[in-house]
C-alpha cells in the first residue's frame, strides 16, 4: 500500500471527491475556498471554477455538468463555463445548509442538511431528496452536521452520518420510492479518535469513511465491525472516493484549517491517493434531471 500526495490545488476545506469515468477526471470542492477543482491523474492537469459562495456538494448529471449545493440553495453547474442555474433556493438566512450528497441508481440526489447555527449547533438539519423533476422532499430530521451519504451495493441500506455525535446511521432504503426507514446506529467513530466525514462503499460492501481529526481512513463491514484502519499524513481528512481506470485507487481530500483550533499541519489541505489497497469501488450514479 502506498499513500501519495498529489500535485493538485490545496484547499482550505477540501471535500467531496467525485470520479468521472467518462473523462477519467476527479472533481472535488474547496468548500470554504468557494471553488470546484478537477484533476486528471494521467496528465496531472488541473482546472478550477470559482463559486460565488461556499460550495458543499457536487454530483454529476446524466446530461452533462453537475449539481452543486451552495449556501444559497441547489444549482446546476456547467463544468465548462462555470455558469450556475438555480434549481431550488434556500431563504436568507437559511434554516439549514446542504452538505454532502450522492445519487441512487434511479437518478435521485440525496443530500444532507446541516445546522446553520455553527456557534451553537442544534439538530435542525436533516436528510433531503432532489428528484429528477426538481421536487425536494425532506426524508429525515434531527441532524446537526450531515455527512457520509452512500448505499450498500444492493441499495437496500443507506448510510448517513451526524458528525456532531460521531455517529453513522444505517437506514432501510426503498429503491422504488427513494424513501428511508428504520434509522439505527451503524458505527461510532469516536472509538478510533475522530468523527465521520465523507464516505463511500466498495464492491464488497465495505464502508470506507474519512475519520476527521483522527487522521485515519477506516473501513467497516456491513455488520458494523471494524475491518481496517489506514493512518494518513494529516489529521483533518475529510472525504474519500474510488477512482482510476479500474476504480482501485482511493482518493482522499483533506482540510487545511479546522474550525476547533486544530494546529495547521504540513500537507493539510492537499489531495492524496492510496494505491494497493486490494479494494475496488463502484461507479457513482448521475443525477437524472
Amino acid at each position: 500500500m502506498k499513500i501519495t500526495r498529489l500535485e493538485a490545488p490545496i484547499c482550505q476545506g477540501g471535500e467531496n471527491p467525485m470520479w468521472d469515468a467518462a473523462t477519467q477526471r476527479l472533481y472535488y470542492i474547496d468548500n470554504s475556498g468557494c471553488k470546484v477543482h478537477s484533476y486528471e491523474p494521467a496528465t496531472g492537469a488541473t482546472r478550477t471554477l470559482d463559486m460565488p459562495t461556499v460550495v458543499t456538494t457536487l454530483v454529476l448529471r446524466e446530461g452533462g455538468g453537475a449539481v452543486v449545493t451552495l449556501r444559497s440553495g441547489i444549482h446546476f453547474l456547467d463544468l465548462e463555463t462555470g455558469a450556475l442555474e438555480m434549481v431550488d433556493p434556500l431563504p436568507d438566512p437559511p434554516p439549514y445548509v446542504y452538505n454532502d450528497g450522492k445519487v441512487d441508481s434511479r437518478g435521485r440526489f440525496l443530500m444532507g442538511g446541516s445546522t446553520a447555527n455553527f456557534t451553537a449547533p442544534a439538530p435542525d438539519g436533516g436528510l433531503f431528496r432532489l428528484d429528477p423533476d426538481r421536487t425536494v422532499t425532506r426524508l429525515d430530521s434531527n441532524i446537526h452536521f450531515s455527512n457520509s451519504p452512500c448505499w450498500s451495493p444492493d441499495e437496500r441500506t443507506f448510510y448517513f452520518s451526524d458528525s456532531w455525535v460521531d455517529t453513522t446511521f444505517a437506514y432501510d432504503y426503498d429503491i422504488e420510492t427513494g424513501g428511508v426507514s428504520n434509522r439505527r446506529v451503524f458505527v461510532n467513530t469516536r472509538e478510533i479518535g475522530g468523527l465521520p466525514d465523507g464516505a463511500t462503499v466498495d464492491v464488497d460492501g465495505l464502508y470506507w469513511v474519512a475519520v476527521y481529526q483522527a487522521g485515519k481512513v477506516a473501513a467497516y463491514r456491513p455488520d458494523g465491525t471494524l475491518a481496517r484502519v489506514i493512518d494518513m499524513p494529516v489529521k483533518l481528512v475529510s472525504s474519500v472516493a474510488f477512482g482510476g481506470p479500474d476504480l482501485d485507487r482511493l482518493f482522499v481530500t483533506t482540510i487545511a484549517h479546522g474550525t476547533q483550533g486544530e494546529p495547521t499541519e504540513e500537507g493539510a489541505g492537499a489531495l492524496y491517493v492510496i494505491d494497493g489497497l486490494g479494494a475496488k469501488g463502484r461507479l457513482e450514479n448521475r443525477f437524472a434531471g
